[in-house]
């Protein structure tokens, strides 16, 4: 039953207005039974937020003056890129029902998905249409009757059928059942035979709707109309492509308007893997959630073609009727106009990511665009390069380098890497013979053992076996298979990354500061990254949630996260056992996988925790190891372990392993035969224990650090240090530590310090990849001798005095 509303003295200003007034106008139960969803509401509360979560990039001074909102979609032009979405019984809102709404659509020049429980017959909607008109089709166990609704709807002038697809039985909705809810007397779907009980939907819905469709409906769909077909339900990129391989014209993203599974995505967070994953091969809509202009607006930034807007139409038609429903649109196409002029655009066309605020800008400009141009004549632009060549860590490492090369006399406290004194020549041949020896007693043939030497191998590696036994002993239980021998760990990661990382939307969270080789690898790769600052122990559960909280509000996806849990670089922190569990009950929450780098934990001398993957039943992580640090740097040998199943759109299962060795076959092909030979030699001579192997270099390494922190504590007093205004963390080992001083660490402070005291050290700004640790340096202890390590202290000392009485500390 509708009441007549109390209208404004001024209309409505905007669709909260109409759902105001809308609400007045109904009785509760049709209110309920129009904005009311399934469960606990939480999908239809999901699509308003994720757009309330989005912020849009303004771009001034931008010229625009003229705004087109018109767009083309199969075939036809629409005035802009809205549709009325299918909804059932509008005569529950206006007597009128989608006579009206058609009307008021035409006024626009937009379509309406004309519902199969529509109030108003096909013929009826199609005499006052003024715009195109889409059938929405509920498949009924009676295909005759499905076939009869689509034959009825082409003869009237119809131009699309649209699909539901995510309706086995219509969701269990709360308010409905507490309100006993039943169609009043006057409401019918017009276009069903007359003979059926329709008073209660979700009965007529369970006797009647076949529940046990699969794919072959498209094509039975397409065998019996020559209507262009859109599935409406889709919000995953499987079933995406699925669709638009059995033929499908469109993919409409929905979850009901949450009146289906509550736990549904919202549709603006499933969107941009549909998108991406269809790639242009149709046309993409998102229907769910829009309430402004500027919903509208991130919509096509997040990869759809268009949208579809429901219960607001309801409420302009229980305001006003056909003049309510005209406004509802109206007020969307004026705040669509005016995102368009505040951001520069002229057209919907020009909505893309760069809309959206935080999101990764293009990497280079074409010609075309006003872009760089190569002078010719042999001599590029580098502004034509990709834009990782001209980040400002590429310059900085180059500096320090050159630094070091410059003063060969000075202590360096900036390499970190282990001490040369630990090898021996003869080592490499005693390995390599121990590797042969296996391989002779494991049944190889001479002709076998030549080209294990002398090609290329398997891609993914020759010495996974003992690397999984090696694995084992650090906890790392480990199936040979999931593991690929790399080029160094950082091919790993660039490996990892690559395969993980598919659509410009994803985000790679990192610990910050950060280890340079995985933010270079990212910008390399043209993947935005997301810091997640450390605290004093390394990075925390809480610090991620808010980084994932934040990169979804910005309407991004947060792919993975890339930490180094034991003795990090560049800080030396070691994450506590009770914060690597909350670290992987958050991520397994949240989907996001976790990088897990750990280069030092076998040169410790502390009882070590257990990495990551160890404790890792969801299989969240994905473990990066490298040899460099364990066996020698001269091998270039890492690894990395992807236990995660990889399922294709036709259910075969395949291991993440397995994909990224596709990937590394098209890279470096193979990881050099011989190093994983001596690696292979000298774990078995380890007997796979590395960290008993290492024993004697991880207590040299220790005894660095204590002099490194036993100097400092000597010439900066615990009762001195703030008023020198220098501290420092205590690592529990490792190569590294991070020093606080009253100025900026940057290239002039490090160019004072090595010439005119002789010592080098590393600005750990380098490491900050969004900026950040300007008064804080690295110190890298390892690749000194203990007397070195004092001295070098003993002169960084002096530097930090001297430099703090002339220079600007404030």
């Amino acid at each position: 039953m509708r009441t007549e509303p109390r209208l404004r003295e001024t209309p409505p200003a905007t669709l909260a207005d109409y759902a105001e007034l809308a609400r007045a106008a109904l009785d509760p139960g049709t209110w309920d039974f129009i904005c009311g969803g399934a469960g606990d509401e939480r999908a239809v509360a999901a699509n308003t937020a994720a757009f309330e979560a989005v912020r849009l990039a303004p771009r001034v001074l931008s010229g625009v003056d003229k705004i087109d909102l018109s767009v083309r979609l199969l075939g036809r032009s629409w005035a802009m890129p809205i549709a009325v979405a299918p909804m059932a019984h509008h005569t529950m809102a206006h007597p009128e029902g989608e006579v009206a709404t058609v009307r008021a659509a035409g006024r626009l020049g937009v379509p309406v998905v004309v519902s199969t429980f529509a109030g108003c017959t096909f013929e009826e909607l199609a005499a006052v249409a003024t715009g195109p008109l889409w059938l929405q089709l509920y498949c009924f166990r009676d295909r005759g009757l499905t076939r009869d609704l689509i034959e009825r709807a082409t003869d009237a002038g119809f131009a699309g059928l649209v699909l539901t697809v995510d309706c086995p039985r219509l969701g269990r909705r709360p308010r409905d059942i507490r309100n006993a809810f039943r169609l009043p007397d006057h409401v019918r779907p017009m276009n069903l035979p007359a003979s059926a009980a329709y008073s209660s939907t979700d009965v007529y819905a369970r006797t009647d709707l076949d529940p046990a469709l699969d794919w072959s409906v498209v094509d039975w769909l397409r065998s019996i109309s020559p209507l262009p077909l859109l599935l409406k339900g889709i919000l995953t990129p499987a079933d995406a492509l699925r669709g638009a391989e059995t033929g499908a014209d469109g993919i409409i993203v929905s979850n009901h308007g949450g009146r289906q599974l509550d736990a549904a995505p919202a549709t603006l967070e499933a969107l941009p893997a549909v998108a991406d994953a269809l790639d242009g091969r149709c046309p993409v809509l998102l229907d769910g959630g829009v309430r402004r202009g500027r919903d509208i607006a991130a919509a096509l930034a997040h990869g759809a073609d268009a949208v579809l807007v429901g219960r607001p139409v309801l409420y302009g038609l229980a305001v006003a009727g056909e003049d309510g429903a005209a406004g509802v649109l109206g007020l969307l196409a004026d705040e669509l106009t005016d995102v368009l002029l505040q951001t520069g655009r002229r057209s919907p066309a020009d909505l893309d990511a760069s809309l959206l605020f935080g999101a990764a800008a293009p990497a280079f400009a074409t010609p075309a665009a006003g872009g760089p141009i190569d002078p010719g004549e042999g001599v590029l632009s580098k502004e034509g390069l990709h834009s990782s060549v001209s980040a400002p860590v590429m310059d900085t490492m180059n500096f320090l380098n050159e630094i070091t090369m410059r003063h060969p006399d000075a202590i360096s406290f900036a390499p970190g890497r282990p001490l040369e004194s630990f090898f021996e020549i003869e080592q490499l041949f005693r390995w390599l013979r121990r590797y042969l020896d296996h391989l002779m007693d494991i049944g190889r043939s001479e002709e076998q053992i030549r080209t294990a030497l002398f090609q290329y191998g398997a891609t993914a590696g020759q010495i996974r076996d003992l690397l999984a036994r090696t694995l084992a002993d650090d906890g790392i239980t480990a199936d040979p298979a999931d593991i690929v021998v790399t080029v160094g760990a950082q091919e790993a990661m660039f490996l990892t990354l690559r395969t993980l990382f598919a659509s410009p939307r994803d985000v790679l969270l990192v610990a910050s500061p950060c280890y340079v080789g995985i933010t270079g690898a990212a910008r390399m790769l043209d993947i935005t990254l997301a810091e997640v600052p450390e605290g004093p122990d390394g990075l925390t559960a809480a610090a991620f949630e808010q980084a994932v909280a934040e990169v979804r509000a910005r309407g991004s996806r947060p792919r993975a996260c890339y930490v180094v849990p034991d003795y990090s670089n560049p800080s030396g922190s070691t994450m506590p056992l009770r914060a690597r569990r909350e670290l992987l009950e958050a991520a397994a929450r949240h989907g996001v996988l976790i990088m897990e780098d750990s280069p030092y934990r076998m040169v410790g001398s502390a009882t070590p925790l257990p990495p990551l993957k160890s404790l890792d039943p969801a299989r969240c992580v994905v473990h990066i190891g490298s040899l460099a640090k364990s066996a020698f740097p001269g091998a270039r040998l890492g690894y990395l372990v992807a236990d995660q199943e990889v399922v294709d759109r036709d259910g075969e299962r395949t291991r993440l392993a397995d994909e990224i060795s596709k990937l590394k076959s098209m890279l470096t092909v193979n990881t050099p035969s011989l190093s994983q030979a001596v690696i292979g030699g000298l774990l078995l001579e380890s007997d796979f224990g590395l960290r008993a192997r290492n024993t004697e270099a991880a207590a040299s390494y220790d005894a660095n650090l204590t002099a490194v922190l036993d100097t400092l504590g000597r010439l900066f007093p615990e009762r001195e240090q703030a008023a020198h205004g220098v501290s420092w963390n205590r690592p529990r080992g490792g190569f590294f530590l991070a020093v606080n001083v009253p100025f900026a660490a940057d290239d002039v402070a490090l160019a004072v310090s090595a010439e005119r005291y002789g010592v080098i050290w590393t600005p750990m700004r380098y490491f900050h990849p969004g900026g950040g640790g300007e008064k804080v340096i690295r110190l890298a202890c390892s690749y000194l001798t203990r007397q070195q390590a004092v001295e070098g202290i003993e002169r960084l000392a002096a530097f930090v005095t001297e430099y703090t009485r002339h220079v600007d500390v404030s």
